[in-house]
């Protein structure tokens, strides 16, 4: 297997050139950034606050899978001249079986500097190229990581558990789509493992299959597996059977990706039914497309674990928005380019397919196929008016109420996951000064100016130290004639963003219930009160 890796491909696809400071965010945490952002000492999972204290003049930006596929798919097209079937593990890493290419080019270390090449023209020099070959697809990317430009790493025959020995066990979670495992469960038993006193993979490739087996489980025999340069599934020995690929005609003809995605959505479904019905789940899946003027487009996907229906509706509107977007003036073919006609059929066969191990929902609550019907739901509406269009809130912190949520595109939060962005145990982390519960029923997107005074009407103020200068007695919100203050709490001041001169500020909050029994949530900053929210 040969592995080609473009770094920081996120920064890349953004169009942003590597020697400036960069930070890629998702949910709140880094998810890439540009090697000048590194070495000020950033690295990815910092979550954001954290990062732009390291790397304070970084510009943020934020994840979108869609824009890195559509700018990684002209790169990919340009290896079709060498290999009729090259798999995108994910934007930016991309993968082929040297076989029968290797004998045409002369062995494997010619062609993996055949790869090099052509990619490096396709990028223009925007970005490096690092490629490796091994047994096994892991171990080919292990290798692209110990390459340079220019010069890739070649593990010999037979010798990818030796280059993997010394490697530490940590290398399965950043290499988890070319090791084939479920999202989230390899990085769990890499924990277990270290404190185990198993710290390289060498250690791991040292016990024995069925000890480990009987220990771990089916993660634990995948680990097992690639530790020692083995795939982490067999190779299929057959063909998948025809009838599961699916097929549908596109009459009129679609030039347009929101059109062509709403009809994938559809067709991704009946792919999942097929599977579901012979118990079977997909791990590799060929979109293909056809036009008006007989021109013929195909791209492998590869995905971690099993693609549902809603990743295959996923990758086919990247696909479909990388080719229907390429530029113009070049025919459809293995050189890439814009197809010079509508499409008029589409079709997704699955390459590879698995026993599919099922799944327990939830008894109390937790996973149930209400929730993959919501999930399947947002997709379809997406794929008719565009990812940007349907949104979900997403708890990100804070510690006012108007911080704590914001809505995002759906695509960007994992709505199937165990503990989604959309739920309010999603932050856990602890936020100094934050307001106690219960939340404001009402925040306010314009803040009303408010008069707080004292006994004797003088303004109530907070002092440096956190502390209010008087009682307040009572309050005046816009024209309303003042009431009485019956009850109050606070202050909780905050000093943000202190290292910052352009956003810092400063604020401090306080809890008040007039003679109506009005429950407001008042913020003084710049001098001034401001109603921020009301209780229900």
């Amino acid at each position: 297997m040969l592995v080609a890796w473009c770094p920081d491909w996120s920064v890349v696809a953004a169009g942003k050139a590597l020697d400036e400071p960069v930070l890629v965010l998702h949910a709140n945490r880094v998810v890439a950034l540009s090697p000048a952002a590194r070495g000020e000492g950033a690295v990815v999972g910092l979550r954001r606050r954290e990062a732009q204290a390291r790397c304070p003049d970084a510009e943020v930006l934020a994840h979108e899978p869609a824009r890195d596929a559509r700018a990684f798919e002209p790169v990919v097209a340009a290896l079709d001249a060498l290999c009729p079937r090259v798999e995108v593990v994910h934007p930016g890493t991309c993968a082929l079986a040297t076989r029968g290419p290797s004998r045409y080019h002369g062995g494997d270390q010619p062609l993996a500097e055949r790869v090099g090449e052509v990619l490096g023209d396709a990028l223009g020099g925007r970005a490096d190229v690092l490629v490796g070959v091994a047994d096994s697809a892991f171990a080919a990317g292990c290798a692209a990581r110990r390459a340079g430009p220019g010069t890739p790493v070649v593990v010999d025959p037979g010798t990818s558990a030796a280059f993997l020995a010394p490697w530490p066990v940590g290398v399965l979670d950043e290499l988890e789509g070319l090791g084939g495992s479920p999202v989230g469960t390899v990085d769990r038993l890499t924990d277990v493992l270290v404190r185990l006193g198993l710290r390289t993979l060498g250690d791991v490739a040292g016990l024995a299959a069925a000890d480990v087996l009987a220990r771990f489980g089916p993660d634990g025999d995948l680990v097992h597996r690639l530790a020692r340069g083995l795939d982490a599934r067999p190779l299929a020995t057959r063909a998948p059977a025809p009838d599961l690929a699916v097929t549908t005609e596109l009459d009129p003809p679609v030039e347009r990706v929101d059109t062509a995605a709403f009809v994938a959505v559809s067709l991704a479904d009946e792919l999942h039914r097929r599977l579901g019905e012979r118990g079977l789940a997909c791990t590799r899946v060929a979109i293909a497309v056809e036009t008006e003027h007989g021109e013929q487009l195909e791209r492998c996907w590869r995905h971690e674990g099993t693609l549902g229906p809603a990743a295959v509706a996923e990758r086919v509107r990247w696909q479909l928005d990388g080719w229907l977007t390429a530029p113009a003036g070049r025919a459809a073919g293995p050189a890439g380019g814009r197809p010079t006609a509508g499409l008029s059929r589409l079709t997704l066969t699955p390459l590879e397919v698995v026993p599919a191990r099922g799944r327990q929902l939830g008894f109390w609550g937790g996973e149930a196929l209400l929730d993959e019907r919501a999930a399947r739901a947002l997709a379809r509406v997406a794929g008719l008016l565009g990812t940007e269009a349907v949104t979900v809130p997403e708890w990100r912190g804070g510690r006012g109420p108007a911080e704590q949520l914001a809505l995002v595109p759906a695509g960007a939060v994992e709505l199937t996951a165990a503990r989604p962005a959309a739920c309010a145990g999603w932050v856990a982390e602890p936020w100094p000064g934050r307001l106690p519960a219960p939340s404001p029923a009402v925040v306010h997107p314009d803040p009303p100016a408010v008069d707080l005074v004292d006994a004797d009407g003088a303004p109530v103020g907070v002092t440096g130290r956190g502390a209010i200068t008087a009682p307040p007695a009572r309050v005046a919100v816009g024209d309303v004639a003042p009431r009485p203050v019956v009850a109050w709490a606070g202050p909780w001041a905050a000093d943000e963003r202190w290292w910052d001169p352009a956003a810092q500020r400063r604020r401090a909050r306080v809890q008040v219930v007039d003679a109506s029994g009005a429950a407001h949530l008042l913020a003084l900053e710049g001098g001034r009160w401001w109603l921020e929210a009301t209780y229900d």
